[in-house]
């Protein structure tokens, strides 16, 4: 049977040729740090461009969930990391047969990897049919792998590397050794030495005596010494040694590419689990969103900033996870509340958590429901370039007019603290310009600002505040609860700016 991806449910969805371009929003949303630290020591995999690539049709992203919710299987995720480890010995030893220098060493190396290759799939075949997966995807590569390993090509491959094994191992050869002469002979029933030494000191054995031995250090690469004995032997037997380079001729090629493409693929789900394992250990949530291209209705319980998190993890510090939800005609947040209070991470969490779904990977957080977007886009606040001679305002300006011209009403907008730089007054009036355009569209939208009037703008609107502890005020929750304004976060960022808060003037005062 025909087997296409293990990643791609058809040839539409992917893989992607060659590299894929970093999208814009990346270093906004710390996707970048994201990809760096998935990606970590699987240079071998090339796994970035699968991790840029974004998933466009409900049945593509459901049929990665169903791979991933196999791999929640220990027997099976065992199977594939044994699979996955037979591939990196095999690629192993065809390393070292680019590397080293002498013929026939390279060509053993060559016999060797096909060998372990002929064991592995085979192992794999079995365990595979054994576990039945339930996912489309594992179970037609369990299905093609089968017919794989039952093919003629397989089976000659497997004989051939039998047969040729065994008729090196028939191989025996004595070596005579004179000053710096030596001299290579067909074994001939001779005595071992060896053996006669070991009797000869028996006798004047006294108990158990310590390893005084030194260890040698195991060369990959033949010296010219052991090159030329083995060129005698091939001499003394030459039957072996031409079967051995007629299976390097005839199975140059022994890697079904099929294999090789589901050995790279699959390790984009291994990658990510092993990601999130440091979050679960935690104690952190992760679930499978219904992602739907049609309704815009979203919501997340206990979610968080995934990188965030990760770090936070590491370090063992707590992590505040938040709710979110979107239902009827609501499209925009409009986030408010001190600095510092975890606005700017909200706006995060919720670019990760549709890039994450868009990806068909478990996502931060339970009972999540996200949109299939076409196009993300991202506004943070940026320092600056006075290369462009633009003022911070033009900057903003050019930059969300981009947005907007490039947008639709599938598109998701996040916006953070855009228009700083000016007064209150002309941010409000653009930032009134700016949302009125994307109600208009529909399109889902969060806004981080300090100005709080946006969030009545419309039913589309919905008021999230970043909460302080109310017996400090300069102490943050980092939690965003959904409800209004309070009227006085703009007036409590002024104050900290001016160093006018009650923290401040106390110290002050004490000075």
């Amino acid at each position: 049977m025909a087997f296409h991806s293990i990643l791609f449910e058809r040839p539409e969805d992917g893989p992607p040729c060659g590299d894929v371009e970093e999208p814009e929003y990346f270093g906004d949303l710390n996707l970048d740090q994201f990809v760096s630290e998935v990606t970590r020591g699987l240079d071998e995999y090339n796994l970035t461009p699968f991790f840029r690539t974004e998933l466009t049709r409900e049945r593509a992203i459901a049929y990665r969930h169903e791979v991933m919710r196999d791999l929640d299987d220990p027997d099976l995720r065992l199977a594939v990391q044994t699979f996955a480890l037979v591939m990196q010995k095999m690629r192993a030893c065809l390393a070292d047969v680019q590397k080293l220098y002498y013929k026939r060493q390279k060509q053993w190396w060559f016999l060797e990897a096909a060998s372990r290759y002929c064991q592995g799939m085979l192992a794999f075949s079995s365990q595979l049919m054994g576990l039945c997966p339930k996912s489309r995807g594992l179970s037609a590569f369990s299905l093609w792998l089968k017919e794989y390993v039952d093919s003629e090509a397989f089976l000659n491959l497997s004989r051939d590397v039998d047969e040729t094994r065994a008729a090196l191992a028939g191989v025996r050869y004595s070596i005579h050794l004179h000053g710096s002469a030596v001299t290579v002979l067909n074994y001939d029933d001779e005595e071992d030495y060896s053996a006669y030494v070991l009797r000869i000191f028996e006798r004047f054995k006294q108990g158990e005596a310590r390893d005084h031995s030194v260890a040698q250090k195991d060369w990959p690469e033949m010296n010219h010494v052991e090159a030329q004995i083995l060129d005698c032997v091939a001499e003394l037997n030459p039957q072996p040694f031409l079967l051995l380079e007629a299976f390097c001729s005839n199975h140059a090629d022994f890697l079904d590419p099929t294999i090789g493409t589901f050995d790279r693929e699959i390790e984009f789900y291994t990658a990510y689990r092993s990601y999130i394992q440091l979050c679960r250990d935690a104690g952190l949530k992760f679930s499978y969103p219904v992602v739907s291209g049609e309704s815009k209705a979203v919501r997340c319980n206990g979610t968080f900033d995934l990188v965030l998190a990760r770090k936070l993890c590491a370090d063992n510090v707590a992590v505040v996870c938040n709710d979110l939800y979107l239902e009827g005609a609501e499209r925009i947040f409009v986030v408010s509340g001190p600095n510092n209070g975890g606005k700017t991470t909200f706006a995060r969490t919720f670019g990760q958590l549709h890039f994450l779904a868009k990806l068909g990977l478990p996502v931060p957080g339970r009972d999540s429901q996200l949109f299939l977007y076409d196009r993300l886009f991202a506004h943070f606040e940026r320092e600056e370039n006075t290369l462009d001679l633009r003022g911070k305002l033009q900057d903003d300006l050019m930059r969300m007019h981009g947005i907007l011209k490039a947008s639709t009403q599938s598109s998701i907008i996040l916006m953070n603290e855009i228009f700083s730089s000016t007064t209150l007054a002309d941010a409000l009036f653009l930032c009134r310009q700016i949302i009125g355009e994307i109600m208009e569209r529909n399109a889902l939208c969060v806004c981080v600002t300090f100005i709080e009037e946006l969030a009545r703008l419309g039913p589309q609107t919905v008021s999230m505040v970043s909460e302080i502890n109310p017996d400090r005020p300069s102490v943050r929750t980092f939690r965003v609860r959904r409800r209004p304004a309070d009227g006085r976060a703009y007036a409590l960022s002024v104050a900290e700016h001016y160093g006018l808060t009650y923290e401040r003037i106390r110290e002050r005062l004490a000075s």
